[in-house]
């Protein structure tokens, strides 16, 4: 998580750097106010990562020395087979088209299938208590 948090600072002082260079060239405060809360926001999540960082294990990405072997391994579970992700594709491109022509109808049914397909996918594996 180091890595990612030093990637997400050097970002925070382009964006800050960028901003005041902007202000200064082009005297527009829009760009400078866009410039300055990406900076923000960027900041935001390096420090979140930094105190993460210090929290968890050290892992193969933050060790120098560290060999690719070392990063071998289980990832994680991921599903051989899901349609979830398609409908919840398709699901946010109707509530993107929804949105585009604002039409409130059609946002409350994409709304209720993005919902219903986000379930879905969190749920695909959740098997219920043993009940004795």
């Amino acid at each position: 998580m180091k890595v990612e948090a030093r990637i997400f600072h050097i970002c925070t002082a382009f964006f800050f750097l960028a901003a005041i260079g902007y202000g200064i060239w082009a005297k527009e405060p829009v760009g400078i106010v866009g410039l300055t809360l990406t900076g923000g926001l960027s900041l935001i999540v390096g420090t979140y990562f930094g105190f993460v960082s210090r929290r968890v294990e050290e892992r193969p990405e933050d060790n120098p020395e560290a060999e690719v072997s070392d990063g071998a391994g289980e990832l994680g579970f991921f599903s051989p087979g899901s349609y979830w992700p398609i409908g919840l594709a398709l699901s946010a491109a109707l509530m993107a088209f929804a949105l585009a022509f604002f039409h409130i109808w059609l946002m409350v049914i994409g709304a209720v299938c993005i919902l219903i397909t986000v379930g879905g996918l969190v749920f695909e594996y959740h098997t219920a208590p043993d009940k004795d």
